[in-house]
C-alpha cells in the first residue's frame, strides 16, 4: 500500500507566508505540532505563543487590525474555548482570522474518548458559527490554491475561514528543541511519586489531563484518584467544586503549567472562595509536552506570585524530593488554599500507555470513593471556605 501523502511543515508554512499570511498565533496540536516545530526553528518572529483558544482568537484580531494576516493554531477540542471571540468579536466587527483546526476524533479514526464527540460537530460547529470550511487536502498545488481562496472569500466576506486538518496530513519534523527548566531536578513521574508518598488514603486527587494523568494512574492508582481527561485547564475547577462541597476531605489537585494558564482565572476562584482543605500543585516542565514539547509561557510566569495576589494563603517552588514530601505534608495538614510549584524536567517515557480505567468508570469509582472514605482525623484544622470564616468571625 502507497503511503498517505502528506504536506511537510515547510510547504505549509512557506506557502501561507507567500500569500501574505503571518504571525501564527495558537494552543499545539500533535497533528500541527511539526508547523509549530519549524515556525519555532526558522519563524520565530512569525509565532506568538497563547495560553488558550480564545486568547488566539483576540490576539489574532488585533493583528488583523495592525494590518497583518494572521493564522490561529488549535485543536478542535479548543474551538469550545473559541467560540464566543469567533461569534461576539470577529463576527461582530468583521474581522477575519484563517483557522487551521486539527481533527481529533475524526468519524472511522480510533481517538481518545474526550475527542469523540467533537470529532463528530466539528464540521457542524463551524457552520453554525457561519464560518466557511474546508478538509485540508495534502497536496502543494491544492493547498495553495485553498489558502488563496480563503484570503480571497475573508476580504471579501469580512468573515473567517477555517482548514481543518486530518490525522497525518502533516508530515513528522523533529520535535520541539530541548530546553532547560531551572530548579528542575525530577522528571514528572518522580515528582509525583513523591507527591503521593506523602498523602494518606484519605486525601481526593484531582489530575489534569495528559500525561499527569496517565502517569499517575499507571504508578500510583487508587479509587481516590479522578482522572481529568480532556477540558484542559479544567482539573483545579474541579477540584475547587469538590473541595467546596466535601469540606471534611482533603484535595490535592495535580495541575501542569500549560493548563494552569489556559485557564488562570481558574486561581482566582480558588483564591476568592479559599476553601482551606485545597492543595494546588502545578507540575511546570514549562512545556505542552503531551502534543510535542512546544513551549508555554510559564518560564516568564511567577506562578506562585500569581497565587499569592490572587488569595491563596501560602504559595512556593520546591523542586528536591524530600523537601516537596515535606511541603506537601505540611500544605495537607495547614489551612489553605496552598500552593506548590514543581519545576520539572521536560519528557516521559516514550512507552507511556492511555488511561486502561474509562472515563465513565473513573468518574463512578471516585464518587463512591468520596463518599466512603472516612473523615479527616480530628486535629486538623476545619475546612470552611473565606465566606463562612468572614461570617464566623461576624457572629
Amino acid at each position: 500500500m502507497a503511503p498517505a501523502a502528506r504536506l511537510d511543515a515547510a510547504t505549509i508554512v512557506g506557502t501561507l507566508l507567500d500569500e501574505g499570511f503571518g504571525p501564527f498565533t495558537g494552543v499545539p496540536c500533535s497533528f500541527l505540532g511539526p508547523v509549530i516545530s519549524h515556525l519555532q526553528r526558522h519563524r520565530p518572529d512569525q509565532y506568538l505563543i497563547s495560553g488558550n483558544e480564545g486568547e488566539a482568537v483576540a490576539v489574532a484580531v488585533g493583528a488583523r487590525l495592525a494590518g497583518r494576516l494572521p493564522v490561529v493554531l488549535l485543536q478542535n477540542s479548543g474551538l469550545g474555548n473559541a467560540v464566543n471571540p469567533l461569534t461576539s468579536l470577529c463576527h461582530t466587527l468583521r474581522v477575519p482570522v484563517l483557522l487551521l483546526v486539527t481533527w481529533r476524533g475524526e468519524p472511522g479514526r480510533p481517538d481518545e474518548p474526550q475527542h469523540e464527540l467533537m470529532g463528530r460537530i466539528t464540521g457542524d460547529l463551524l457552520d453554525a458559527m457561519e464560518i466557511r470550511n474546508e478538509v485540508l487536502r495534502p497536496d502543494p498545488d491544492a493547498f495553495a490554491a485553498t489558502i488563496a481562496g480563503a484570503r480571497r472569500h475573508m476580504e471579501i466576506t469580512g468573515r473567517p475561514f477555517a482548514l481543518v486538518v486530518p490525522k497525518g496530513s502533516v508530515a513528522p519534523e523533529p520535535g520541539a528543541d530541548d530546553r532547560s527548566v531551572a530548579g528542575a531536578t525530577l522528571r514528572r513521574a518522580a515528582a509525583i511519586g513523591h507527591v503521593m508518598s506523602a498523602l494518606d488514603d484519605s486525601v481526593l486527587v484531582v489530575a489534569t489531563t495528559g500525561k499527569t494523568a496517565r502517569e499517575l494512574e499507571r504508578d500510583r492508582d487508587r479509587p481516590g484518584n479522578l482522572y481529568v481527561v480532556g477540558s484542559m485547564g479544567c482539573a483545579s475547577s474541579v477540584a475547587l467544586g469538590l473541595a467546596l462541597h466535601a469540606p471534611h476531605r482533603r484535595v490535592v489537585v495535580l495541575d501542569g503549567d500549560g493548563a494552569a494558564l489556559m485557564r488562570l482565572e481558574a486561581m482566582a476562584g480558588i483564591g476568592g472562595h479559599a476553601p482551606a482543605n485545597l492543595l494546588h500543585i502545578v507540575l511546570d516542565n514549562e512545556s505542552y509536552e503531551s502534543t510535542g514539547g512546544q513551549p508555554t509561557m510559564s518560564g516568564s510566569v511567577d506562578l506562585p506570585g500569581v497565587a499569592r495576589a490572587c488569595g491563596y494563603h501560602d504559595a512556593a517552588s520546591v523542586s528536591e524530593g524530600p523537601a516537596i514530601r515535606a511541603a506537601v505534608r505540611r500544605a495537607v495538614r495547614a489551612d489553605g488554599p496552598r500552593l506548590i510549584r514543581i519545576p520539572i524536567v521536560p519528557g516521559s517515557h516514550p512507552g507511556l500507555g492511555r488511561p486502561a480505567l474509562a472515563p465513565p468508570a473513573s468518574a463512578a469509582r471516585f464518587r463512591a470513593a468520596v463518599a466512603d472514605m472516612p473523615p479527616v482525623a480530628d486535629g486538623t484544622s476545619a475546612h470552611r471556605s473565606a465566606a463562612a470564616r468572614t461570617a464566623g468571625a461576624a457572629r
